[in-house]
């Protein structure tokens, strides 16, 4: 990964660069991305942590997980379609597992459309495993909906 590229907690200043990324990367595949609103409705709840990953002022990523005694959820992670295939996911789910281990939890669950083999490639190579599907959970535009599955790393 680029030795340029940068890590810092999600402030109210982010919110429409963080909301921006995740359009880019969720709509192109039939989800609804994420407003301004929605992200700065999450970051105002209990236990919820966003990053924010940038590269000589550009904004690469972000990624928001919740962390509630000893179990963590990874929300979102969105990467710009430009800088893809470069570690910056990677870094980006690093630094969530990293959190949610200093913060105690033992477990982190994720979701994640069982039609997406690049976010299924990076979870799987983590240690993260499927303990759960929820049938036509993501809907796809002109084709049938997408199964979710339900991803488990045990941090402990």
């Amino acid at each position: 990964m680029s030795e340029g590229f940068r890590l810092d907690p999600m402030r109210a200043l982010d919110l429409d660069r963080a909301a921006r990324l995740h359009r880019a990367a969720f709509e192109p595949m039939g989800e609804r991305g994420w407003t301004r609103a929605d992200i700065a409705g999450l970051l105002a709840s209990p236990g919820i942590a966003g990053l924010l990953l940038t590269e000589a002022s550009a904004d690469i990523g972000m990624a928001i997980c919740r962390i509630v005694g000893e179990e963590a959820e990874l929300l979102a992670i969105a990467v710009d379609l430009g800088h893809r295939r470069r570690g910056a996911a990677r870094r980006l789910l690093d630094a969530v597992v990293e959190k949610a281990r200093a913060d105690g939890a033992g477990t982190l669950f994720l979701e994640v459309g069982a039609d997406n083999p690049g976010a299924l490639a990076l979870y799987g190579s983590t240690g993260f495993e499927a303990v759960g599907r929820r049938a036509g959970y993501y809907p796809r535009p002109g084709r049938p909906a997408a199964d979710a599955l339900v991803m488990r790393l045990t941090l402990s």
